[in-house]
């Protein structure tokens, strides 16, 4: 890690868990102050004594990506705490896969609530004061469904698109803030669990069997921060060697 990027100001949204969980302490771990949200407390409440009690900078508040107020809030909330924020990852999402035909029309509405308004609702919370700063960085996770599409995975894969144009649209009109995209292959998280359809949930469970671990997606994201201010590593690939997707 680079000495001018030492200590920023990092916003972790789904942090209770899985690739949130482990880039929060990667980047604490790297001395950076870390503010984690996430709407499970209990969890991040956990995660914040643990790192804290290693001499660590991590501060935690409830956070629901889909309330634009609640994300506003979370901003303020690290401000007050550590400071202007430098660095925000919108990592939240969820993956309830199924073939249209199901018509799980609840599940299609709270992919675009998370994955699409949770991203643009923390683009929104700290961009004036990162354009008033004339520097910033925003990380937003996508996924290799926002490269290529799949059966059972069409709204997923539409919200995951949506990430990857929303930050080329966001890189395109600033020449001062970093815009970077990571697109994870299959990793080992929670996400599957949240699957209702069973002929999703099985294909899942094979596609799974090659899954790497959040860390690795951890460590892209530090790199990623860890460039100088002139710098923009714009998209990140990340996936199982033994992957053909």
């Amino acid at each position: 890690m680079s000495n001018t990027n030492q200590g920023k100001v990092v916003l972790v949204t789904g942090a209770s868990s899985g690739i949130g969980e482990a880039v929060t302490r990667a980047l604490a771990a790297a001395g950076h102050r870390v503010v984690i949200g996430a709407r499970r407390t209990e969890r991040l409440q956990a995660l914040t004594l643990e790192l804290r009690e290693q001499g660590l900078r991590v501060s935690a508040r409830a956070l629901d990506v889909t309330r634009l107020e609640d994300m506003q809030q979370f901003v303020a909330f690290a401000e007050a705490t550590y400071g202007p924020v430098d660095v925000i990852v919108n990592n939240a999402g969820v993956m309830p896969l199924s073939p249209l035909n199901a018509l799980k029309v609840d599940e299609w509405n709270r992919m675009i609530d998370v994955n699409v308004r949770g991203v643009l609702h923390g683009i929104a919370a700290v961009l004036p004061g990162v354009e008033a700063r004339g520097k910033g960085q925003v990380v937003n996770v996508s996924s290799i469904g926002g490269h290529a599409v799949s059966p059972t995975a069409a709204v997923y894969c539409a919200t995951k698109y949506a990430v990857r144009a929303i930050s080329d649209g966001l890189r395109q009109e600033t020449d001062r803030i970093r815009v970077t995209v990571i697109s994870p292959g299959v990793v080992e998280s929670e996400l599957a669990d949240s699957i209702t359809d069973d002929s999703a949930r099985d294909a899942m469970k094979a596609f799974r069997r090659i899954a790497i671990q959040p860390e690795a997606i951890a460590r892209a994201v530090a790199y990623a921060i860890d460039q100088p201010d002139d710098v923009d590593v714009s998209e990140v690939i990340v996936r199982p060697t033994a992957s053909p997707y």
